[in-house]
C-alpha cells in the first residue's frame, strides 16, 4: 500500500539521546498517556529493539504471543520484514491501549533489519533503480504514516534505542522534530556533542536523496511513492532531575547541568551563546523531569501513569500530592511540546 497524495502526513517527534539512561522511555510513556487524556490521538512506534517502551504499555504475556506468533503486520518489524525478500511493506496491527492511545509494538528481531538498512543507503544515490533503496530506507516512516492514517491520529511519539547506528538514521529521516532528554553528568553531555553533528549530517545526506530521487525518471513510474522530508528540527531538551546521592553532591551535578545551554547552542544549533544562561531560565530547555522515586514502582506494577495513580493503588498522603503534582508537570510539558510543534490543545 502506498500512501497517497491526498492523506495529510501526521507529525513525527522522536525522543533522541545516543547516551541511555536518561529516562526517555519513561517519558514517552507518560506524554503518551497525557495526549491521550487531553483528547490527541497518539500513536506510539516502538523501534528501540529493546522494546522497553513495549514492555510498559503491555504485559509479559501478551508480548510474548505478539512475538510467537510473528504475524505479519503485528510489530514494526513484522511491518518491514517483507521487504528482506520480495515482498512490500505490510499494513501495521495496532494495540489500542486506552482511548486514543495505540501502540504498534517494538520487536527485538528489529536489529536485524539493520542491515538492509546500512546496505541500501550508498545504492539509494545510484542513477537507477532507486525505487527499491528509497522504499526501504523510508519504510518506518511509510509505516508510521500508515499506522496514523488507519486512526486518525495528531501526533506520532517515538522511541529509538540509544546509538547512532542504520535503524536510528531511518528514523531521524522519518522524523518532523527531535527532543533530546538529558542526565546531568558528562556522558550526557559529551553525547550531546556526538548528537548535533549526526543529526545536521543525516539530514543533509537525506535531502541529496531526494534531489536524486527527485531527477530521476524513475519517479514519475511511481506517482503515488511519497518520501519523508527529513525535517528533523530540534524543539529542545528535557533535564532529568539528579538523584540526591551521599557520594555525589549537589554541586557536581549542578556543574554539568549549567553547561547544557551552551553545549546545545553549540552543537545542535550550531549558534554561539552570546551570554551566560542559567539551565533553568533557558526557552529550549523544556523541562526538568522530577524524580518521582517511589511512585515509579507503583505506576509500573499497576500499568498506568504516575498522575493515574489513586489512593486505592497506594498513592495515599505525601503520595497523593506527587501524583497531583505529576499530573501539572506532564500537563505543562505536552502544552509546552504541542506549542513548539504546531498541534492545537
Amino acid at each position: 500500500m502506498h500512501i497517497k497524495g491526498e492523506i495529510m502526513t501526521t507529525p513525527v517527534l522522536t525522543f533522541f539521546n545516543n547516551k541511555g539512561g536518561v529516562g526517555k522511555t519513561s517519558l514517552i510513556y507518560h506524554l503518551a498517556w497525557m495526549y491521550a487524556s487531553l483528547r490527541k490521538r497518539i500513536v506510539i512506534i516502538d523501534l528501540d529493539p529493546q522494546a522497553n517502551l513495549t514492555a510498559a504499555f503491555l504485559d509479559e504475556d501478551k508480548i510474548e504471543a505478539i512475538w510467537n506468533q510473528q504475524n505479519i503486520g503485528s510489530t514494526i518489524y513484522q511491518c518491514v520484514k517483507p521487504l528482506t525478500s520480495v515482498g512490500d511493506i505490510a499494513e501495521p496491527i495496532l494495540q489500542n491501549i486506552a482511548t486514543d492511545l495505540y501502540l504498534l509494538p517494538g520487536d527485538v528481531n528489529l536489529s536485524g533489519f539493520e542491515d538492509a538498512l546500512s546496505a541500501e543507503w550508498p545504492n539509494s544515490m545510484g542513477d537507477n533503480n532507486l525505487y527499491r533503496p528509497m522504499r526501504i530506507l523510508s519504510s518506518f516512516w511509510q509505516v508510521m504514516q500508515m499506522a496514523a492514517h488507519k486512526v486518525q491520529a495528531d501526533l506520532i511519539l517515538v522511541d529509538i534505542g540509544p546509538n547512532l547506528g542504520a535503524i536510528n538514521r531511518s528514523v531521524l529521516v522519518a522524523t518532523d522534530y527531535v527532543t533530546i532528554p538529558l542526565g546531568a553528568d558528562l556522558f550526557s553531555l559529551q553525547g550531546l556533542k556526538n548528537l548535533g553533528p549526526t543529526l545536521k549530517n543525516w539530514k543533509s545526506l537525506w535531502h541529496k536523496r531526494l534531489e536524486n530521487w527527485n531527477s530521476t525518471a524513475e519517479k514519475s513510474s511511481f506517482p503515488e511513492f511519497k518520501l519523508p522530508k527529513g525535517k528533523m528540527e530540534t524543539i529542545g531538551y528535557l533535564c532529568q532531575q539528579h538523584g540526591v546521592r551521599l557520594d555525589r553532591p549537589v554541586k557536581a551535578y549542578d556543574k554539568w547541568v549549567q553547561r547544557i545551554p551552551e553545549v546545545y547552542r553549540e552543537f545542535v544549533l550550531y549558534e554561539t551563546l552570546s551570554e551566560k544562561i542559567r539551565q533553568e531560565d533557558d526557552p529550549y530547555c523544556l523541562a526538568t523531569i522530577k524524580h518521582y522515586r517511589s511512585l515509579i514502582p507503583m505506576a509500573q506494577e499497576h500499568r498506568k501513569p504516575i498522575f493515574n495513580l489513586t489512593s486505592a493503588d497506594g498513592a495515599i498522603g505525601s503520595h497523593a500530592n506527587a501524583v497531583q503534582d505529576a499530573k501539572k508537570d506532564f500537563k505543562q510539558l505536552a502544552g509546552k511540546i504541542a506549542e513548539k510543534i504546531g498541534i492545537q490543545l
